[in-house]
């Protein structure tokens, strides 16, 4: 299966998304503004990969100016609905709708990897004002919390796929990971949790792409098996998930 295969099976489940997808919290766009130099107030935001406007909507609320960017149809249209208000425009990281020194700030939750940095770098710095800055971020596992470390190798292996090592890499080997090498570039992780019922972390695993992209038995047969398996590890039907939120600022150099 390709990456792009992968990249637009989440328009297959773009409400499933919407409804159960973890958010970020605010102490992320504290370090966004901190690393970037600018407050996101009055900014001129691209949020790019914006899916059905998880973060885009977190952004908003701090006041930025924000233009999404989605190649999903199906995806966009729930950004629509929930967001009216927003410009969204049909498009990818590696050729940006958006005209040159047009933006303050692009960002990427979630979706950086589905870009080719060869293609995507050159592209935020040609729509970036001079001074602007590209922030990149994803929800991360935390491999510390033993049931969520067990979840994830199960994950890895009913999806045909090696788990992730649990060591995180070091700053250096993240930004040349993200194809960031050249750039300036501040890391920092963000430790943090919500509690949700079984029914949306069993569904939040679902809307992830290597899921999206298994046969319909074979995402079936993997739920029924976790709902009995966290049924038993959380009785009372609620779950805590915890997450790392590894977050790249990118500067010119």
């Amino acid at each position: 299966m390709t990456a792009s295969s992968r990249a637009q099976s989440f328009d297959a489940a773009a409400e499933q998304y919407a409804a159960n997808r973890p958010s970020y919290p605010a102490e992320l766009f504290d370090h966004i503004e901190e690393f970037a130099g600018c407050r996101l107030a009055g900014a001129r935001v691209a949020d790019v990969g914006a899916g059905t406007g998880i973060a885009t909507v977190l952004l908003r609320e701090r006041g930025a100016d924000v233009i999404a960017v989605e190649p999903g149809e199906a995806m966009a249209g729930v950004f629509h609905q929930a967001l009216p208000g927003v410009p969204i425009v049909r498009g990818d990281g590696n050729a940006l709708p958006l005209a040159g020194a047009s933006c303050d700030l692009i960002t990427y939750a979630q979706s950086w990897q589905w870009t080719d940095p060869g293609r995507s770098v050159p592209e935020a710095l040609r729509v970036l004002r001079a001074d602007g800055a590209l922030a990149i971020w994803w929800n991360t596992t935390a491999f510390d919390v033993p049931w969520i470390r067990e979840q994830h190798e199960r994950i890895a292996h009913h999806c045909g796929a090696k788990p992730r090592s649990a060591v995180r890499p070091s700053d250096g080997d993240a930004i040349r990971l993200a194809g960031l090498t050249g750039l300036r570039v501040a890391r920092r992780q963000v430790r943090w949790s919500r509690t949700v019922s079984l029914d949306t972390h069993l569904a939040n695993i679902g809307s992830r792409s290597a899921f999206l992209v298994l046969e319909e038995t074979d995402r079936r047969a993997f739920v029924v098996d976790e709902r009995e398996r966290l049924g038993r590890t959380f009785p009372g039907g609620k779950v805590e998930e915890t997450y790392v939120v590894d977050l790249l600022v990118a500067l010119r150099p």
